[in-house]
């Protein structure tokens, strides 16, 4: 008696599919919504966790443009009590600033930092964060791209 056994195939993303990637953008107000699950559907487009051709070691993630930036939402008193930290590389230079505090001066900055942190911690997350573009107000000069709106 033959055993027949059946293998499943692994699609892996090829050129065609990436450039297909490299050339689709998408739009996300984030007015309203709340950082971090906005973070997490951000990263998951730009690693192309979306796509049913995902794969890990090839850069198929779409472009992502965030307009209206300082508007998004932080549930509870994060905004009081969730701190940044960076160091300056000087005595005593440890700056602390919190989430509200950084949602007024540079909401830019927040979004991008919540993107990073959920990358992958590898070669491909540099140039993943590099097509993500955020935008404090709700204009944006991508038009050109022909953004589809999320």
């Amino acid at each position: 008696m033959s055993r027949v056994t059946f293998m499943t195939k692994t699609t892996l993303a090829n050129e065609a599919q990436h450039q297909a990637a490299m050339n689709t953008w998408r739009v996300i107000d984030a007015a309203g919504k709340p950082l971090g699950r906005m973070a997490t559907e951000i990263a998951t487009i730009l690693m192309g966790k979306h796509r049913p051709d995902y794969t890990p070691h090839i850069l198929v993630g779409e472009g992502v443009i965030v307009v209206n930036a300082e508007r998004v939402h932080a549930s509870g008193n994060k905004a009081e009590t969730r701190e940044y930290t960076r160091y300056t590389h000087h005595p005593g230079g440890l700056v602390r600033t919190t989430l509200g505090e950084m949602r007024e001066k540079d909401p830019e900055q927040l979004i991008t930092l919540a993107v990073r942190r959920m990358l992958p911690k590898n070669k491909l997350a540099k140039r993943m964060i590099e097509r993500l573009k955020v935008y404090r107000g709700p204009q944006h000069p991508h038009a050109a791209q022909k953004p589809q709106a999320i």
